[in-house]
């Protein structure tokens, strides 16, 4: 109760409309349903067994309730629990760690991120992830400079943030997330997003 107090607190004083607190994943659902928020933030252990309620919640939010975005936070370092959250609705989801809160723009930011569409999987998940290269994974494709933008991808880092972080220009990284997409077999297409199938992608690797 403490922490989720404290939470809402950073976001108030974040500059972001805090519409409730919930203390476990029915009232967590019946606040969504009522205020229909932006965005929702949920712990991925929650009462009454501290398991993976939050998990189950939040997929259950982005089902009925699409609007929702939903940013699951968690103290452990899982990619298999990243991969469950994302694997069928990926878009307006996000995955971090609670450590991450102790800098409220973090969160912030990845509660923007996930409201536009976009996933957001942890920068240590990420990093773990790109370390574990396997032959037979189309990860192995990629060249150095294509696997430092999809992980920059998997954070959640618009082309013009990858462009800041890398010192390169927009175009420059337009034209390689267009060579990461083809070497990942994912076509243009108006009903996907490429960049949130990239992410998937990644994370099934």
């Amino acid at each position: 109760m403490l922490v989720r107090s404290g939470l809402a607190r950073l976001l108030t004083d974040a500059g972001v409309e805090v519409v409730g607190e919930a203390a476990d994943s029915d009232a967590l659902m019946q606040l969504v349903a009522l205020e229909r928020p932006d965005v929702a933030t949920v712990d991925i252990r929650m009462p009454p067994t501290h398991k993976d309620e939050g998990l189950v919640a939040a997929r259950r939010i982005r089902e009925r309730y699409p609007a929702t975005a939903v940013v699951v936070l968690s103290q452990y370092l899982e990619a298999r629990y990243a991969l469950r959250l994302l694997a069928d609705q990926p878009s307006g989801l996000g995955y971090l760690l609670k450590e991450r809160v102790s800098d409220i723009a973090i969160l912030v930011d990845a509660m923007r991120r996930v409201t536009e569409g976009e996933c957001v999987v942890d920068p240590t998940i990420v990093y773990r992830l790109m370390k574990r290269r396997r032959p037979d994974s189309p990860l192995s494709h990629l060249t150095p400079r294509e696997r430092d933008i999809l992980a920059l991808m998997a954070e959640g880092r618009s082309n013009a943030g990858i462009a800041g972080e890398l010192t390169v220009s927009e175009r420059t990284v337009e034209t390689v997330c267009a060579q990461v997409f083809r070497k990942l077999g994912l076509e243009p297409s108006p009903d996907v997003n490429r960049r949130v199938l990239a992410v998937l992608t990644l994370l099934r690797s």
